[in-house]
Formats: C-alpha cells, sequence, structure tokens
C-alpha cells in the first residue's frame, strides 16, 4: 500500500468508503472517542473542518474504544453525541481498533507511515492525529494533547502545494 487512498473503511452508518475518494485532498485522521478529557477537541476539529473545507481539507473521524473504553457507545449513540454535543460535520467511521491484532488496516499504515515517540508505532491515547498530503502519503503525526488550532499552519502549508 502506498498511501491512505489505498483503503476502504465502513461509515459510522455501515456503508463502505473507499478513501480514494477523498484523492487530492489534504485530510486530518483522528481517533476519537466520546467519554475522554481529550473530547472537546472535536470544537476544534469541526473549527478546522469549517474553515478549510472548501480548500480541499477533510477531516476523518475514527471512534474507538481502546483507551479507558471511553467509546462504549454504538454507531447511532456515537453519531448522536457528536451531532447534538459538538455539531460535528465532518465524516464519522464505524468503532475501529487502532492497536493490537484487530487494528485497522489504515491505521496500521499510518502508524509505520509516521510513528511516534522514540519510533514507537503504538497509538498511546484517543485524539492521535495524522495529517496527510494531498497524494495520501502521511505529513506528520500529533500527540493527543496537541490541540487541533496547533495544526493550522501545517494545514495551510499543505493546502498551498
Amino acid at each position: 500500500m502506498s498511501g491512505v487512498h489505498d483503503f476502504v473503511a465502513d461509515r459510522l452508518d455501515g456503508t463502505s468508503q473507499p478513501l480514494d475518494a477523498f484523492a487530492g485532498k489534504v485530510l486530518l485522521i483522528v481517533n476519537t472517542a466520546s467519554e475522554c478529557g481529550f473530547t472537546p477537541q472535536y470544537k476544534g476539529l469541526e473549527a478546522l473542518y469549517e474553515q478549510y473545507r472548501e480548500r480541499g481539507f477533510e477531516v476523518l473521524g475514527f471512534p474507538c474504544n481502546q483507551f479507558g473504553a471511553q467509546e462504549p457507545g454504538n454507531a447511532a449513540e456515537i453519531g448522536a453525541f457528536c451531532s447534538e454535543k459538538y455539531k460535528v460535520g465532518f465524516p464519522l467511521f464505524a468503532k475501529i481498533d487502532v492497536n493490537g491484532n484487530a487494528a485497522h488496516p489504515l491505521f496500521r499504515y499510518l502508524k509505520s507511515a509516521a510513528p511516534g515517540v522514540l519510533g514507537s508505532e503504538t497509538i498511546k491515547w484517543n485524539f492521535t492525529k495524522f495529517l496527510v498530503r494531498r497524494d495520501g502519503s502521511v505529513f506528520r503525526r500529533y500527540a493527543p494533547q496537541t490541540e487541533p488550532a496547533a495544526l493550522k499552519a501545517d494545514i495551510e502549508a499543505l493546502l498551498a502545494q
């Protein structure tokens, strides 16, 4: 696999989504959770999406329950929470694993393309972020505590390319 466009993931509604539909766009791919201390980052993610989507930017949210069981809901509950509490308009995908033997192939690719601290590929917590170039290659990985607004300069640089 040469980039994120080579993968397919299920949307929150269960439909299959080939990620090549996002070819030519700058992507921010995030593993999310509804009951995490970082959950308010949904607001910042939505703000980035609103600010940059007309220029070819997408946020892709992937709920994950692997960290402190902080995403216990089913797809309908996750969708309702994100819509009602944070007015999320960016695409949300079906709940996945990001680590371990059952990790989604997309996240296996992201982790190998942009390892974390000291070269670790393991995702340490919810709201780890991966910024992806228009060609589907990974630009950078950001820690969970990195606020979405801190990514603006990188997003703008990639959008200008």
